[in-house]
């Protein structure tokens, strides 16, 4: 009994003993999970749809880079990148870089709306929903010093005439802005440039004594190149926001006619102006000098409204731009303007390259009088009401490749002076056999019109296409005028063996097609 009861006393004992400890906080606490830290890629946080919203929370700056693996520009600027998020993070901690690669963060990509490759946003305290883009911006000191700008003051004040000639000596590029009247926005528009392009030193200028010493009596933005004697001068009258100022800015420290190569295709594209024209020769022709002088002094006149862009058809780098303007050896020289924003394209409606031609046609386009080129302008109502049926690129294979009628078309550009001499004697012949119901005489306008054909001779051009035929022609080669063109077309269809004939020819035609092609591999 006294056995029972001494252990029954030991056990009360010893549980009081133990709810006590837990009471007093004496002994093991269970362990709180820690989240794992989010994979870093020389000092580059990875970031995916799993950790992104963390990356957020605990890091008060956050510059992300929405990339694709493969790109080459996304190639390009990635040591860079690195190289940036380094300093940074050494100097600053609470400054960080990240990276999305959207062919794995499909989701992300779709969020932040991301077309281009690569795309930088800053997230600043954790807002997912307003980020700011970073543009233009590809070299590590670039990277740095937007972000010093976002954190920091984004203007130098030059309040001596001593501080004002060091400045705008300091670097290849400076910009400086003149204040004299404060109750405008010019500061506010021009401050908020300065973050936006971290590649040149911004300066601000509001003392009296330095603005006397400048000659400047009204609020003016000054671009001053090292390389230059003289500098440019953007009126306040020229600035209604930020955009007209970095506009501007770019325009002026890029050349007046800038050569298309990989280093200068980001400038270019950079340059928040969306109407760019192309000069596509040989720096080698004869005929360059004379070409190149013309396009420059368009250049001058439509600076700030058209970026001009020269591309070497000698240099063989360049052969994704031809492919993507359809540019072939034979079109060259050429000139095409491209539209950014609808990604419209126009060619110039004039053979030789000159002054007044490109002024026209510069003048034409931003009247909104150009023509674009397409895939196919619409169907005539009366395309087939006369001699000479006019066909485009909707119709084209309906009437050329027909089964029972036989075609020969005329290709001319409608601007052509020799296309122009020849519209009556095409018109006489289409009255020849406009009661023949074997025969189609047609033409189309090929500048307008793209159509599944390598063409290899220069407008003015002509083939036969023989009836049932998918895919043959026959290229004509002989005189342009009515009786050449008659006795050749009946040659054609009194052929005993035109299908085999055709056929020799279409073959004939297609191996020269393929040797021209690839010469135009660049």
């Amino acid at each position: 009994m006294n056995t029972l009861l001494l252990t029954t006393c030991l056990l009360f004992i010893l549980d009081l003993g133990l709810a006590q400890e837990g009471k007093s906080g004496i002994g093991p606490k269970p362990k709180k999970h820690k989240a794992p830290k989010i994979k870093e890629d020389h000092n580059v946080l990875v970031l995916t749809g799993s950790n992104f919203a963390r990356a957020l929370k605990e890091n008060r700056y956050l510059l992300v880079k929405f990339y694709v693996a493969l790109s080459a520009p996304s190639q390009t600027v990635k040591e860079e990148f690195s190289i940036a998020a380094s300093n940074l993070r050494e100097e600053n901690a609470d400054v960080r870089f990240g990276q999305v690669d959207i062919t794995q963060e499909k989701n992300l990509g779709k969020e932040f709306d991301i077309k281009e490759f690569p795309t930088f946003k800053l997230f600043v305290n954790g807002d997912r929903k307003n980020p700011t883009d970073c543009k233009g911006v590809r070299t590590a000191s670039g990277f740095v010093t937007w972000i010093h700008r976002r954190m920091g003051p984004s203007l130098t004040l030059l309040n001596t005439t001593d501080l004002y000639e060091s400045f705008i000596r300091s670097d290849k590029v400076s910009v400086v802005g003149f204040l004299k009247d404060p109750s405008s926005k010019f500061t506010e528009h021009f401050s908020d440039a300065a973050r936006d392009v971290p590649e040149f030193p911004f300066g601000l200028v509001t003392n009296e004594e330095v603005l006397l010493h400048v000659g400047i009596t009204q609020n003016m933005v000054a671009v001053y190149k090292m390389d230059k004697s003289v500098h440019y001068l953007i009126s306040e009258e020229e600035i209604e926001n930020k955009i007209d100022v970095i506009r501007l800015i770019r325009t002026y420290v890029m050349d007046v006619v800038t050569e298309y190569n990989l280093e200068t295709s980001v400038t270019i594209f950079d340059v928040p102006i969306y109407n760019h024209i192309l000069l596509f020769a040989s720096k080698t022709s004869e005929q360059f000098s004379t070409m190149y002088e013309s396009f420059e002094s368009a250049a001058l006149e439509f600076r700030g409204k058209i970026v001009f862009v020269l591309v070497d058809t000698d240099e063989t780098r360049n052969g994704r731009i031809f492919e993507y303007f359809r540019i072939k050896e034979v079109d060259t020289p050429a000139i095409r303007v491209l539209n950014l924003t609808s990604d419209t394209k126009y060619r110039m409606p004039a053979d030789d390259v000159t002054f007044e031609n490109i002024r026209n046609f510069c003048q034409s386009y931003l009247d909104g009088k150009a023509k674009p080129q397409g895939d196919s302008e619409e169907i005539p109502k009366d395309w087939d009401k006369h001699p000479v049926k006019v066909l485009v690129g909707k119709n084209f294979n309906k009437v050329a490749f027909n089964k029972s009628s036989n075609g020969f078309v005329m290709f001319y550009a409608p601007w052509s002076k020799e296309c122009k001499e020849l519209f009556p004697v095409w018109e006489e012949l289409g009255k020849r056999y406009q009661n023949n119901p074997n025969v189609t005489i047609a033409k189309i306008d090929c500048t307008a019109n793209e159509i599944q054909l390598i063409m290899l001779d220069r407008y003015p051009f002509f083939r036969f296409f023989p009836a049932g035929s998918e895919n043959t022609s026959v290229r004509y080669t002989g005189k342009r005028n009515i009786e050449a063109f008659t006795e050749f077309l009946e040659h054609e269809l009194k052929s005993p063996n035109i299908e085999e004939k055709e056929t020799s020819s279409s073959e004939e035609s297609s191996k020269e097609d393929n040797e021209h092609q690839a010469k135009e591999e660049l």
